[in-house]
């Protein structure tokens, strides 16, 4: 009689096992499809810009503060609070694949509202030093660093991102943040990345 109550027990262990591996195989799976799906299905609308005057001329990340301002004549504007690359800690982007955030000064260059993420702003590393540092270390510098919302058909999460530094080097930052930094970061801006 005492076998059988083992028996079954291990067949529920088992049971259990199975559908929790089929679960850790088809979320992410899942997940994938419904964040590619979402990126052609719902794609960010662009706000208009801002009035000149309400533009930013500088855009400061301080990566240790995960912090994102926006400044005009010295001023600030806005801030934000934001996540970076899942290394970002380690230093500043050496190479393709690093998931860290780079660090310098650079500029928005263009802007793209189908991106896979909600709108996004596109900075422009690597420069002539970052590349020539990867150069020099036989590596790739990377590239395509955004300041970004997130991945869409995932706005629902809001301030849920901010839990954990979940990009591969961007900066994330809220959907509606997105939308208010967009109209507010013409092409062209300054932006300053600080450890």
């Amino acid at each position: 009689m005492t076998a059988a109550p083992s028996a079954a027990r291990r067949g529920l262990t088992g049971r259990t096992a199975l559908v929790a591996a089929a679960l850790a195989v088809a979320l992410p799976l899942t997940a994938v499809a419904y964040t590619k799906a979402a990126a052609r299905l719902l794609p960010g609308t662009p706000p208009a810009m801002a009035p000149a005057d309400r533009q930013a001329d500088l855009v400061l990340v301080e990566k240790s503060a995960r912090r994102l301002t926006l400044l005009r004549n010295g001023q600030p504007l806005a801030e934000y609070r934001i996540s970076l690359g899942a290394a970002a800690d380690a230093g500043p982007k050496a190479q393709e694949g690093d998931e860290r955030t780079p660090e310098g000064r650079y500029r928005i260059d263009w802007r793209n509202p189908s991106s896979v993420a909600h709108l996004s702003l596109h900075i422009s590393y690597p420069d002539a030093a970052d590349a020539a540092r990867a150069e020099a270390a036989g590596v790739a510098p990377g590239g395509n660093i955004m300041i970004h919302g997130l991945p869409n058909g995932w706005g629902f999460l809001g301030n849920l991102h901010l839990l954990a530094d979940w990009t591969d080097g961007c900066i994330g930052v809220t959907n509606a943040e997105m939308q208010a930094i967009w109209s507010q970061v013409p092409d062209g801006t300054l932006i300053e990345i600080r450890a």
